[in-house]
């Protein structure tokens, strides 16, 4: 297993990471156990939940999957999303991060959170407000790192130059949503980041299964898959995006690898891509994930990957 810096951190995290999305609903107590212990004996150590996933049952599961591991796990969570009906349910507010905190840390059953996220950019709080009060969550030994998730480029910029004119902790990492057929952020959020150390954590880095190469065009999704219900798969159903991938799958495939392991090693030779979380519901997905990464890209590959997402179907 591969390790990098946490963005400008001195803490390394596997390139693998696991996604707790699925914990706690989809896969059941045993299930994440079963999991949680399979990928850190693979060498994963960076596992990213969210106190809104499962309505906090994914937190519950992996604070007992982590029973007396955790000093071998860097374990990030959110909070901001809503968790009530209440007007401070929700926020980014100095009342609802604190309750948050305080709210994950019963779950997962633990005295520290090593990477806190604000979920998303709340324009109801004073961006002053929410980094003080993530600063004393860190002062006072609660949190470790705080990061960012679903910010676009200038509010991460105005979230950090807040924090450096008083000298508060300011945010280490984003989470955006960027994958092969998601590339909006290289435009700003990247030359952010590479400029002043921000790690990239990106998620849906399969885009929910369709970059597997499971679904072909003008064949009706698999039973059970997501791609047979999902608004989000369906969404990339393009007589282009098809395309794209039906190139990339030849390409892959003739030097011996998946489409799917294509687009995790893909994204793994972007810069400022710190690891790579995949939501996963059995054992055999983080081996599969796991191995994936062994891939290591040239930068000339890269560059033939993105010439192929980068054609124009001819009109």
């Amino acid at each position: 297993m591969e390790y990098r810096g946490l963005g400008r951190s001195g803490v390394k995290v596997s390139t693998v990471g696991l996604g707790g999305n699925q914990f706690g609903g989809k896969v059941d107590r045993a299930g994440t156990e079963r999991i949680v212990h399979a990928a850190m004996d693979l060498g994963v150590n960076f596992i990213d939940t969210a106190d809104v996933y499962s309505r906090g049952q994914s937190e519950e599961v992996l604070g007992a999957a982590l029973a007396g591991r955790w000093d071998k796990i860097v374990i990030a969570t959110k909070v901001r999303s809503a968790m009530g009906d209440g007007p401070n349910d929700r926020g980014a507010s100095r009342y609802h991060v604190f309750d948050g905190v305080h709210a994950c840390l019963r779950r997962l059953n633990t005295d520290h959170i090593d990477l806190l996220q604000i979920h998303s950019w709340d324009a109801d709080t004073p961006v002053e407000e929410t980094m003080r009060a993530l600063d004393d969550l860190v002062s006072s030994g609660k949190v470790r790192y705080i990061g960012a998730s679903n910010y676009a480029a200038w509010q991460l910029c105005r979230s950090n130059d807040v924090a450096e004119l008083h000298g508060w902790a300011s945010f280490i990492s984003v989470q955006p949503h960027y994958h092969m057929l998601e590339r909006g952020i290289e435009s700003e959020l990247v030359p952010y980041c590479q400029a002043f150390g921000v790690g990239i954590l990106p998620y849906f880095p399969l885009a929910g299964g369709f970059l597997t190469g499971k679904y072909r065009a003008g064949e009706p999704a698999p039973t059970g898959s997501r791609g047979a219900s999902s608004p989000y798969v369906q969404r990339y159903f393009t007589p282009e995006n098809f395309a794209k991938v039906d190139k990339l799958r030849t390409w892959a495939e003739e030097r011996g690898h998946t489409m799917g392991e294509l687009a995790i090693a893909w994204l793994l030779a972007q810069p400022q891509l710190t690891s790579v979380i995949a939501g996963v519901t059995s054992v055999e997905q983080v081996q599969a994930n796991v191995e994936t990464a062994t891939w290591k890209l040239t930068p000339e590959d890269e560059q033939a990957v993105r010439a192929i997402l980068e054609e124009r179907r001819e009109v």
